[in-house]
């Protein structure tokens, strides 16, 4: 019975170390650049909370004080704040957060009822990039009332649509960056050091 529960602790142990090991090969754990990350681990701590990729222990009680809790709503995404800001002159049929789609209504100018055009945006990543978002434009041509034809087109307002999008969500980035920029305070001053 001992040798039993040791051969199987044994084989976890084992099991755990190969899993572990094949992860950092594989990239789950991200290696660094000695060249750019300073051997001093105070000032790793000082440039990882400044750009806010940390987090103070003091801010995290003053910010659950009364029960209050931070959310991050879709208002956080550059990509899609930007989205919405390009598309403020259409009406929307469906904007869905969780499923990642904008759907513009049939757009047309005063004046040309004949023509319109209907934007469909779809977001493939987070991230604040040229293959992070898919802009469809679909344009409607009436005779009549009945009679529209429909299609699909890749033209010079789809690229000027994607562009002003990146542009907007780059701005956004760099405010929400620069927001979460918080100067480093070590609990020791530099003369004590010293």
């Amino acid at each position: 019975m001992f040798k039993l529960v040791k051969t199987k602790k044994i084989s976890i142990f084992f099991l755990i170390f190969f899993t572990l090991n094949s992860c950092a090969k594989e990239g789950f754990f991200k290696t660094g650049d000695a060249r750019k990350i300073s051997p001093d681990p105070k000032e790793r701590v000082k440039k990882n909370l400044e750009e806010g990729k940390g987090f103070r222990i003091n801010d995290a009680i003053k910010g659950n004080r009364g029960g209050a809790t931070n959310f991050e709503f879709a208002s956080s995404n550059e990509l899609w704040r930007a989205s919405l800001d390009v598309l403020n002159f259409m009406p929307l049929t469906s904007a869905n957060y969780s499923g990642g789609i904008i759907i513009t209504d049939w757009y047309s100018e005063e004046g040309n009822v004949e023509e319109s055009i209907k934007i469909t945006i779809r977001f493939l990543s987070n991230e604040v990039r040229a293959d992070a978002i898919d802009v469809d434009i679909f344009y409607k041509k009436c005779v009549a009332t009945n009679n529209c034809k429909i299609n699909k087109q890749d033209g010079q307002l789809r690229k000027e649509i994607t562009k002003q999008i990146l542009a907007k969500a780059a701005v956004y980035k760099k405010m929400s960056k620069d927001k979460n920029y918080k100067p480093y305070r070590s609990s020791t001053s530099d003369n004590e050091r010293e």
